[in-house]
């Protein structure tokens, strides 16, 4: 039987132009990592960062399942170097599977390493905890319960409403575990607030201001479940739109706005822009037409694939096309029973949806998928995509920027091995170099 060295090896091998950081970072994200009890943290009472959950659970198990790591957690993420692959800097969000041929643990010196199949590959350094994490809201709220920051500290990640109104096998997404996640902290008595009030998250990022000393946090994203009907008495644009304008008047320029939200008609995104975001990401899932009907269930109920797409280039003409930036969910179209049974296919298909949108100045970014346990899709497909699959999609992803003359999107921090700190994909790891 092939081990995942000889698969990770082999691709690098065969993709010798897609950083081996990138391949060996996908195959992470995909498959996730388990850990020794020495690599877990202390939770918010020691050194290094925790794993916020900030708004999916993105394990490989749910957390009664996670044994010891559901106690005390794991890293927010990893930062990988050097080993036998000559790892330059490369950031990974933690996804934990105790099943996994990764495991971070300690050498016979007492290191902290990332281990494959038993061999020491790369160097493994933690996050450390920030200076804000430290200090309480006046209702003794954590600044990482309201406002955690993700990408090594770039980004506030502000998920202002934790639970999705497409809800239940009709119209939940089916890679998607918002809901569950928010259950499961409920159930292990873990604080999760359901909706954010706009003052919690105005004094978390007070704190997080004060304390930010080197001013590592540029961005923030405002997000949630989709909103369907009314929270708090507002839609969608004004709901999420209220704490943008709240943080803007406080805090004016200090973090660039990004919004995660549904593709609204223009008059929403519209007031969006007004409201103070600078980057929307309406984010459209899944190209094929066939497989976000089924997969994306509510979406393709209450607005549908083409009008969706419609609104996501309207929305262009309001932040303009280069601050557009939706997301897909790379490897859900090779998910079985529906999806594509070929790299060949699924590549195809991926970046036909790639090129309608750069051909139109959009830049689409990707999270790689984690088919979490509870989802209809995680359950039938635990492996998730083929690793072949995502180092062809970066390799494709590059490519079709390059035809169409387009940079790393803005939002994202600094692009290129050894600099990126976007977490949870290997896109801008494989982009040119940036300074900024």
């Amino acid at each position: 039987m092939t081990s995942r060295t000889d698969l990770v090896e082999e691709l690098m091998g065969r993709f010798p132009h897609v950083p081996r950081e990138a391949v060996l970072k996908e195959d992470l994200l995909r498959g996730g990592l388990a850990f020794d009890d020495a690599a877990l943290t202390d939770n918010e009472h020691g050194d290094v960062k925790p794993k916020s959950y900030f708004i999916f659970s993105f394990d490989h198990r749910t957390l009664p399942e996670l044994g010891t790591a559901a106690l005390r957690r794991p890293p927010e993420e990893i930062v990988l170097t050097g080993g036998p692959y000559g790892l330059r800097r490369t950031v990974v969000s933690v996804r934990t599977n105790p099943s996994s041929p990764y495991r971070v643990g300690t050498d016979s010196d007492g290191r902290l390493r990332l281990f494959l199949d038993g061999r020491p590959i790369a160097d493994v350094g933690l996050p450390p905890m920030p200076a804000y994490y430290r200090h309480t809201l006046a209702n003794g709220k954590s600044v990482m319960e309201v406002a955690p920051t993700i990408q090594w500290g770039y980004l506030i990640y502000l998920t202002a409403f934790r639970v999705c109104q497409y809800f239940g096998a009709k119209e939940e997404c089916q890679y998607c575990d918002i809901n569950h996640n928010w259950r499961q902290h409920k159930q292990a008595g873990r604080p999760y607030t359901g909706v954010k009030p706009v003052d919690e998250v105005l004094e978390a990022l007070e704190i997080i201001n004060r304390h930010d000393v080197d001013r590592a946090s540029q961005a923030y994203t405002l997000t949630g479940g989709s909103i369907t009907s009314q929270v708090n008495g507002l839609a969608e644009a004004d709901f999420y739109g209220q704490y943008a304008q709240a943080i803007e008047e406080r805090f004016p320029g200090r973090w660039i706005g990004k919004v995660v939200a549904q593709a609204l008609p223009r008059a929403d995104v519209q007031r969006f822009h007004d409201y103070g975001i600078r980057i929307y990401h309406p984010n459209y899932e899944v190209w094929d037409k066939r497989l976000f009907e089924l997969y994306c269930p509510g979406k393709e109920r209450y607005v549908g694939r083409e009008e969706w797409h419609r609104r996501i280039l309207d929305s262009a003409e309001v932040f303009g096309p280069r601050n557009v930036i939706p997301n897909f969910v790379a490897g859900v179209e090779m998910a079985a029973p529906h999806g594509f049974t070929s790299v060949d296919e699924a590549i195809a298909s991926t970046t036909e949806g790639l090129d309608y949108f750069m051909s139109r100045g959009i830049t689409p970014r990707f999270t790689t998928w984690c088919p979490e346990p509870t989802t209809p899709l995680g359950r039938t497909n635990p492996q998730g995509a083929p690793l072949e699959y995502h180092v062809r999609l970066l390799e494709a992803y590059r490519a079709t920027m390059d035809a169409h003359g387009l940079s790393s999107p803005p939002g994202y921090g600094p692009a290129g091995p050894g600099r990126a700190v976007f977490s949870v994909s290997s896109f801008m790891d494989t982009l040119p170099s940036t300074e900024s």
